[in-house]
């Protein structure tokens, strides 16, 4: 990775990131584009990068928990994602590079439904769910390495019949990019260096945000 193409593509941190994804999607909206807005924000990072496109599109921010499955061995390296209640969505392609079976990963699902219903019930406080029938549905995330939690995140708004899927970051790697051009009506993605690596590497800033950070980012638009 040549040493510029970081420097000049690097954001400060998720507030600039999500001003900058935000001018996007507002020039896309002004064109027609992004008809009744609703903002889904991939908890924890991407709801500081959705707070100020929804901020931007005057559009309602809610989030949509979204839980990785990390190998029973390796717990940072994903073999799939999980939204609702629904069925797992593995990649089956890990799955046999890794000799894995699906039963082995019975506890790890375990644990991280449990962990996404305890988020649900901690952001949402009493509140239902949105309704996203018939609207324009932008799930934000602060960057795509793999794409899985936001492939299992846009198939799950997808069954909630939306008008129109939008799926915005600040930065993707180019294989996440075009695996979810299959799965949203849109996608933008402000940069999507070749030598991508991580998520991190394109923030000066990339600390991670809390549960309380959450939830102070949805009172503010509520």
């Amino acid at each position: 990775m040549r040493e510029a193409e970081v420097t000049v593509m690097r954001f400060r941190d998720r507030r600039q990131a999500g001003g900058e994804l935000a001018e996007k999607l507002r020039t896309r909206q002004s064109e027609g584009a992004l008809p009744d807005p609703l903002v889904l924000a991939l908890p924890r990072g991407g709801v500081a990068v959705a707070r100020e496109v929804a901020g931007a599109l005057d559009a309602p921010l809610d989030v949509l928990v979204v839980r990785k499955i990390g190998a029973p061995f390796q717990e940072e390296l994903g073999v799939g994602a999980m939204a609702g209640d629904e069925v797992p969505l593995l990649d089956e392609e890990a799955m046999r590079h890794l000799g894995l079976r699906e039963a082995a990963l019975a506890p790890v699902i375990e644990r991280e439904r449990a962990e996404l219903r305890r988020r649900e019930a901690l952001y949402r406080q009493g509140r239902p769910a949105p309704d996203l029938r018939g609207r324009t549905v932008i799930v934000v995330d602060d960057g795509l390495a793999t794409g899985s939690t936001a492939r299992a995140a846009l198939r799950f708004v997808r069954r909630q019949a939306p008008e129109r899927v939008v799926l915005a970051a600040p930065v993707c790697s180019p294989e996440a990019a075009e695996l979810m051009r299959a799965e949203a009506d849109e996608v933008i993605c402000l940069h999507q260096p070749a030598a991508f690596m991580a998520v991190g590497l394109w923030y000066e800033n990339f600390d991670q945000l809390t549960d309380q950070d959450v939830l102070e980012a949805l009172h503010a638009q509520l």
